[in-house]
């Protein structure tokens, strides 16, 4: 059945499930019992089939409070993606945008694990315990259990079903528990299947809760809209390889671009930028670019900008470990390509560069001379590219009355062409958190820029696609021998790398 989420008529979803429960009271046991069997390999089904969720604010528009839950596409895909995690034993992460109804769709997937998998034990964990349990407030999540319980069909009820206790819904039948804990006594409880940790960006002792839970559960979900930069929850979703999962307001079927321009003129512009934007920049003090540019030039497509200019390719290295290696290829106002790279020497990283930079015929590419580069850029001054490779060193100091050392000035000169708009760039969050956390002083009346060094103590992990877009602009005349003309890769498909 397709389903309007913008205007929606919840009649014949109800009529059907009607027909859905009277084909239920008929079966036999044997066939409720396959039936079960069914819904426990797919909860995205369970949840559409049979559970009913909660919002007093239907009143004021003529619709019911409770109502089917019905998925939207990013919601199933979420549900997905936890047993995803689960089934792995992995730990994830997921960024949200306010009010996209993952508070309820967590307990939904907790429901589906405490019915039908036996002794399976659930987790949650938030800031308060009045967030967690609070008798009658649909706003903390054990009232959200609860109800999604006592309005599922009785032939998915457990028997002896009674409404569990404080912090603690046991099931009757298979021994399952879902546990609440709050504040530092997060992971001080019983071993967990998975836990879910809500709104963990604005936890005040991450780390201990983190290190306790890493003794309890093989499985940790962190859920949260941003809190800035530098928390716990920032530096594990910018670490490598963690999982994370996007609730952008642009997923939401319900929400359009004039919800969104009434968020902006109800709300305060941080709290837009944070909790609507999923900006980990919003509360940087001293940012030297503000996260409203780059979101800017995310929203203007590669055919909406003339590509006229000089390409250039910015090369930042990384050292082994857990920075990157990027490449960012700018023509003109408009970003062509970005791709980064890890544990990478400097043969591996020559050869990379060559591959993707080469079909673009560029004018420039820099790298900054620092660990591998300088060996990367040797290489390749000796091959085919080497007549427009350059090298910088980024800390020298300059004397043009404005800049303390290069590094300042193509930082300048970045935040001038952001500011400069229309530009365009390919979406990528990580590199809009980077950017727009870039933190700046003056020394001796001259821009100062804040080192890789002081950036990584700060933040937990290196500006590496920072510092390759700004290198990008850090030259200031392009090498004057050229590489015979190549094919050059179209906009749209390399814009769609990323």
């Amino acid at each position: 059945m397709t389903f309007d989420f913008k205007n929606p008529d919840y009649v014949p979803v109800l009529i059907e499930r009607s027909e859905r429960l009277a084909r239920l009271s008929k079966m036999t046991p044997a066939e409720l019992a396959a039936i079960k069997v069914f819904y426990a390999a797919n909860p995205v089904e369970f949840i559409n089939d049979w559970m009913m969720t909660s919002d007093p604010r239907n009143v004021e528009i003529g619709l019911p409070v409770n109502v089917p839950f019905l998925l939207f596409p990013k919601q199933a895909e979420f549900v997905e993606w936890v047993y995803a995690r689960w089934r792995n034993r992995e730990d994830g992460l997921a960024e949200k945008s306010r009010d996209m109804g993952v508070s309820w769709l967590c307990c939904a997937i907790a429901v589906h694990m405490w019915l039908f998998f036996k002794d399976q034990i659930i987790g949650f964990g938030s800031r308060k315990e009045e967030y967690v349990d609070e008798i009658g407030n649909l706003k903390a999540l054990f009232p959200k259990i609860r109800a999604l319980v006592d309005n599922l069909p009785p032939q998915f009820r457990p028997k002896g079903w009674a409404g569990g206790k404080f912090m603690l819904i046991n099931n009757p039948e298979n021994g399952a528990s879902i546990i609440g804990e709050a504040g530092d006594n997060i992971g001080r409880g019983a071993r967990t299947g998975i836990y879910f940790k809500d709104e963990s960006a604005f936890y005040e002792r991450a780390e201990k809760i983190e290190a306790a839970l890493s003794q309890t559960s093989n499985c940790k979900i962190d859920v949260s809209t941003p809190n800035g930069s530098g928390n716990s929850f920032y530096k594990k979703r910018f670490r490598p390889g963690t999982h994370v999962f996007t609730f952008h307001w642009t997923d939401d079927p319900r929400k359009d671009r004039a919800w969104y321009d009434k968020q902006i003129r109800d709300l305060d512009p941080v709290i837009v930028a944070q909790e609507i934007d999923i900006d980990y920049s919003a509360s940087v003090s001293n940012a030297w670019i503000s996260g409203d540019l780059i979101e800017a030039a995310f929203n203007v497509g590669p055919g909406d900008v003339d590509a006229i200019g000089p390409t250039i390719a910015g090369v930042d290295a990384a050292n082994f470990g857990d920075d990157q290696s990027v490449v960012t290829i700018r023509r003109g106002r408009t970003i062509l390509f970005r791709d980064r790279r890890s544990k990478m020497d400097a043969p591996d990283l020559a050869g990379w560069v060559g591959e993707v930079v080469g079909p673009y015929n560029p004018d420039a590419i820099v790298f900054e001379l620092d660990g591998p580069g300088v060996g990367a850029h040797d290489i390749m001054k000796r091959g085919s590219l080497g007549a427009v490779v350059c090298g910088v060193h980024t800390g020298v100091r300059l004397k043009d009355g404005k800049n303390y050392n290069l590094r300042a000035k193509g930082w300048r000169r970045l935040g001038e062409w952001y500011a400069d708009a229309p530009v365009s760039a390919p979406r990528d969050g990580e590199v809009k958190s980077q950017m727009s956390a870039m933190r700046y002083s003056y020394k001796d009346g001259l821009l100062l820029m804040e080192n890789k060094k002081e950036y990584k103590s700060r933040v937990g992990r290196s500006p590496d696609d920072a510092d390759s877009e700004m290198l990008t602009h850090i030259l200031d005349a392009m090498p004057q021998a050229r590489r015979p003309v190549m094919a050059i890769p179209s906009m749209a498909s390399a814009f769609s790398k990323r």
